[in-house]
């Protein structure tokens, strides 16, 4: 009697590599696919705090560029008005009505927007987000410049002299103290220039990349200069004709 023992398929020969082999493929498939799906997700995470720091980065220097403009300013401002104490001083009869207003309006006046510096100063999110210290110690240096240089210098000239001097007077005008003001506002505008040039150099901005972007912000900024030389002209209209009431009514009213 024969028995005819059945064999399990699984168990055939060669059928075992050939399912360690379907096992092995799908094994590798699941992998890569795992591997792309966090890989690309990685670099899309990537790809946007790399733009998310490159946009702070940009929003600092342009803010550090535009203190820069009014410190330079105001620095040649008082070197000019040591010119015109040495002119008074050598000849006397320069001094006049006009001459006092024209030194009276010399004296520097800054008012620095701070919203970019409380932006990056208020939350460590943005910090981290750059991730260079000695970039994030350099802004905060500056900024700290930049207000040394508006309390210390702009407000306690200009409050010195209208307290004190004034330029009423010739010797008033020459009398003045203006040597100390200028060699602090010298020191601090070179600082600032320091601090500004190096962060420019360490996060690897260009002076065309960052002129690109005064650009594009200034096409941005456009819209609220349209809306404020609308409400200037409306405000001069208004003024106008209230003006034209008054001198009308003037002319019947005892």
């Amino acid at each position: 009697m024969n028995v005819k023992i059945h064999t399990p398929k699984s168990l055939k020969t060669g059928s075992g590599m050939s399912s360690l082999k379907q096992f092995m493929l799908s094994l590798l498939a699941t992998t890569v696919s795992i591997a792309l799906t966090f890989g690309t997700a990685a670099i899309i995470d990537n790809n946007k705090k790399q733009r998310e720091k490159h946009e702070i980065v940009m929003m600092v220097m342009y803010d550090m560029y535009n203190s820069l403009a009014p410190v330079e300013k105001a620095d040649s401002m008082i070197h000019q008005l040591i010119d015109m104490q040495e002119k008074l001083a050598k000849d006397p009869t320069l001094y006049n009505f006009d001459m006092k207003i024209r030194m009276y309006n010399m004296l520097p006046n800054i008012q620095f927007t701070e919203t970019t510096e409380k932006i990056f100063s208020s939350t460590i999110e943005t910090i981290n987000t750059v991730g260079n210290v000695l970039f994030t110690e350099n802004v905060a240096k500056f900024y700290q410049a930049r207000k040394s240089y508006k309390t210390e210098i702009c407000d306690s000239l200009s409050k010195n002299v209208r307290s004190n001097y004034a330029f009423n007077t010739l010797n008033d005008a020459t009398d003045a103290i203006l040597f100390d003001y200028a060699l602090m506002s010298s020191y601090l505008k070179y600082d600032m220039q320091q601090l500004f040039a190096q962060c420019k150099q360490m996060m690897g901005i260009s002076d065309e990349e960052l002129a690109v972007y005064r650009q594009d912000r200034a096409r941005t900024e456009k819209g609220s200069s349209t809306k404020d030389d609308y409400l200037d002209s409306v405000s001069n209209a208004v003024v106008e004709q209230q003006k034209r009431i008054i001198d009308a009514r003037e002319k019947w009213i005892k």
